[in-house]
Parts: structure tokens; C-alpha cells; sequence
């Protein structure tokens, strides 16, 4: 991928709008601009007379017939997102306006940007590192506050400052024993070993503790998905409309309404969670009933939090007893739901699973739901340092191989094996870290990061 020519894209989602954004990027930006850009007033100027940081008024023209009334931000490199000239025009929303002008200005010598072209251009040219622009697909993405605080806590450098600070630390380490391998008369001092060796444990811890933030990472960008399981009629599809807070799902007396599993998000207590409504699993009574019952077991094996809906208003059916051997070994949550009626269903006596006693046709126990479900997803009070280095899946994998790599260093310290292997798994262990920043990152790396991003990003 070349620096060197100036590309283009719409910033902004397609569709009906009030106003759209087509953004360039690249040496030949404001002089591609100056092609297509008139400007209208007695302040305004074209593209490339125009100071950075200023907003011109006027009018793009493709071959001299005017197309939309535009504001042209111009921002010269190196104060702007890519670091290099940057254009954007703010035009008229709609299928139309964006489209033409894009196409306006890739006539004028700009090219289609590919996805994410623009963030890998702020990384390739120093402006953030690859943890942070990794932050800008997330900060795009985010469904909820938390998520969103994440997301901005990334962006400012929070995990990409403790990063830099181990591997800076694994990097001194390094020198010291490749110092001693290229004057192998002189070995390590006893309590040089000691010093070298409590380093390395340091940071192994500090990886530990950054491993431990992997899940709240996972559960910020992806959310967890959430299986209402239960015996027909218990109220799973009632249950789902509630914590949604709209009628999502069929409701009806008649066992068996639910065929399909149906899948919806929500924001609960800052955290996506994406609920799954199940078929009721019994004994199929035709083709289709069986083919939901399939589906709702699919959905079963791929939760992890299963939502155990139980009638209290009935004796104990020998389904549910079927049900929790199906889910074991899952985190799950037994309701007891139809409370308002005359209870019929004795509480369980095993305390580790907890009970939650809720009514959806008046609302009562939802909200407590909603608790034991965050309480459950993520343990412990939401802290401010959580939220700054929340690790990615990709982040984990690194931070894996480097804690294991320097697990083996201290190993091969400990047992006075040779230099050159301490020498080697420091390397491994400095060059995962630095895959995290992209210090160490390859091409491949990059094309998998970026092809994720939307066009214009």
C-alpha cells in the first residue's frame, strides 16, 4: 500500500440524511479539491489558498454543472487525522448528493479508499499506534456508555502507555543478557541474576493482570449472548419482550408459539447482551416444532449465560429437571416466573444457582433480573482502570505468548541453562508486545485489522 497518492470516501452511512461527509486524504488533496470546489462569498477561497483548521463556503461543480452546496474543511498536514492534507465536504444528505461528488472527485485524480485506509494511514504515519487505532473500529461499534468509555480510554493511549512501559522493560532485560553473550567471559553476577530475575516475574505479573481483563474486553465489544430456555408456556417470549421493553416476541396461552429462536440486543446495565427466545424444548409434535427444537439447542451450546424460565404458578415439570442437565456447566440463572399468582413451585434448595422471582405481566422482578445478570456477566464493582485496558481477543493471544515466553526465560535463569536461549524467548516475549502496538506488526496483521473497518474510516 502506497502513501503517496490522495484518496477518497463518503465518512458517512449511506441512506436519506441531513447532511453527508466526503473525506480526502493524500498530497494531491487540496489540489484535487481545487478542481471541483468554487467558492461562494467574499471570505471564501478555494481549497489550497485557504489556512488549515477553516471552513469555506461554496459549490462543487462536475464537468461545469453545479451539484450541491457544500462547506469545505481544509486541514493541513501534519495537524490532521492522517497527518497528511486532509479535505472534507460537508454536502446535502441522500442516495444522490455524496455519491456524485465522491465520483467527482475520483474523476479529478483521488482513488477509492479500501476500509479503514484512512486509520491505517494515522498509524503508518505515527499519529496513533495500532492498540489505538484498533480503539476507533471499537469506538465506532460501541453499544453502550461502557462500552463507549472503553473504546475512548483505548483511543487516549491508556493500554498502548502500560504496553510500551513492558516492553521497555523486557527490552532492558534483553540488552543486559545479549551484553553478557557478547562478552562471555564475563557471566552474570549472583546478584545481577537476582535483579533480572525479579524483573521478569514483574512483568509477568503485570501480563497476568492484563489477562485477567480479556473477558471484559470480550463482553464490552461483543457482548454476551444470553439462552431463555424453558418448558412451553413458561413465559420465555413474555420474559423476552420485558427486558427488551417492546413486543418483540408472540405471546400467547397456547403451548408451543415459539418455533423459531429469535435474537435481540439490549443494553443491560451498560452491557450489551444479546437474548435468544427458544422454542420450548419437548417432545416435537410435527416437523417444524422439531426443527426449532434443533435450533433452540444450537443456541443452548453457543450462550454463556443461560436464563432458566420456570412457572411458578404450576407443580414442578419433569422437563425443567431435563433442562438443567442440558445446561450444566454454564452460568445460569433460574426465574420463577407468573409470581403474581398463587405459587405452586417450591423454591430450589440448591443455593448456588441463583433464583430470581419475577411477573411479567406486571413488570415485578425484572429490574432485580437485570442486576443478578451484570452481577453474574461481570464480577465485582465496574472500576475506571477496567474500563483503560480492556483487552481485545487479539490483544489476549499476544500478551499469551509474550507472558508464556517469559515464563520460560525465568525458567532457563533459574536453571542456568544457556544465554542464548534466555536471549531468544526474551525476543519472542518483546515481539509479541510489540505486535500489540504494531512495533512488530505485519502486513498480513495489518490487512486483517483494516479490512474490518467501514470505507471512509
Amino acid at each position: 500500500m502506497t502513501l503517496d497518492d490522495t484518496i477518497a470516501a463518503i465518512a458517512t452511512p449511506p441512506g436519506a440524511s441531513g447532511l453527508a461527509v466526503v473525506r480526502l486524504s493524500g498530497r494531491e488533496a487540496l489540489a484535487i479539491a481545487d478542481k471541483c470546489f468554487v467558492p461562494a462569498g467574499k471570505k471564501s477561497v478555494r481549497a489550497s489558498a485557504a489556512p488549515s483548521h477553516t471552513l469555506q463556503y461554496g459549490h462543487i461543480f462536475q464537468n461545469g454543472v453545479r451539484l450541491d452546496e457544500v462547506l469545505l474543511a481544509v486541514m493541513r498536514a501534519p495537524r490532521s487525522f492522517t497527518r497528511q492534507d486532509v479535505v472534507e465536504i460537508t454536502c446535502h444528505g441522500g442516495l444522490l448528493p455524496a455519491r456524485m461528488i465522491l465520483e467527482t472527485l475520483l474523476q479529478s485524480g483521488a482513488r477509492m479508499a479500501e476500509p479503514g485506509e484512512f486509520t491505517r494511514r494515522a498509524f503508518l504515519l505515527g499519529r496513533i499506534d495500532l492498540a489505538q487505532a484498533e480503539a476507533v473500529a471499537d469506538l465506532i461499534h460501541a453499544r453502550t456508555e461502557l462500552a463507549l468509555r472503553a473504546a475512548n480510554e483505548q483511543l487516549a493511549g491508556k493500554l498502548s502507555q502500560r504496553i510500551n512501559a513492558l516492553r521497555d522493560q523486557m527490552m532492558q532485560a534483553l540488552a543486559h543478557v545479549e551484553a553478557h553473550i557478547d562478552f562471555p567471559d564475563e557471566d552474570i553476577a549472583p546478584d545481577s541474576r537476582d535483579q533480572l530475575q525479579a524483573r521478569l516475574e514483574t512483568c509477568a505479573a503485570v501480563m497476568a493482570d492484563l489477562l485477567q481483563t480479556a473477558r471484559e474486553g470480550q463482553i464490552l465489544r461483543q457482548g454476551i449472548r444470553a439462552a431463555i430456555i424453558g418448558a412451553p408456556n413458561a413465559g420465555k417470549s413474555s420474559l423476552l419482550n420485558c427486558l427488551l421493553g417492546k413486543d418483540r416476541a408472540i405471546v400467547s396461552p397456547t403451548p408451543g408459539t415459539t418455533r423459531d429462536t429469535i435474537e435481540e440486543t439490549a443494553n443491560i446495565r451498560g452491557f450489551p447482551v444479546v437474548f435468544i427466545d427458544t422454542a420450548g424444548l419437548r417432545q416435537a409434535r410435527d416437523e417444524i416444532e422439531l426443527e426449532g427444537i434443533r435450533r433452540s439447542r444450537r443456541s443452548l451450546e453457543q450462550a454463556e449465560v443461560v436464563l432458566h424460565v420456570c412457572d411458578a404458578s404450576q407443580p414442578p415439570n419433569p422437563l425443567d429437571q431435563n433442562l438443567v442437565a442440558e445446561c450444566a456447566g454454564k452460568p445460569r440463572i433460574l426465574i420463577h416466573n407468573k409470581c403474581d399468582l398463587p405459587r405452586q413451585l417450591p423454591l430450589p434448595a440448591d443455593a448456588s444457582v441463583p433464583v430470581v422471582e419475577v411477573s411479567c405481566l406486571t413488570g415485578m422482578g425484572v429490574e432485580t433480573l437485570k442486576d443478578t445478570l451484570r452481577n453474574l456477566a461481570w464480577s465485582g464493582e465496574i472500576k475506571a482502570e477496567s474500563l483503560e485496558v480492556a483487552i481485545s481477543a487479539r490483544h489476549q493471544d499476544a500478551l499469551h505468548r509474550a507472558r508464556t515466553a517469559t515464563l520460560r526465560t525465568l525458567d532457563a535463569l533459574k536453571t542456568g541453562q544457556s544465554l542464548d536461549l534466555v536471549a531468544l524467548e526474551l525476543r519472542i516475549a518483546v515481539g509479541a508486545l510489540g505486535e500489540i502496538v504494531g512495533q512488530t506488526a505485519t502486513e498480513d496483521l495489518l490487512d486483517a485489522i483494516f479490512s474490518q473497518f467501514c470505507i471512509g474510516k
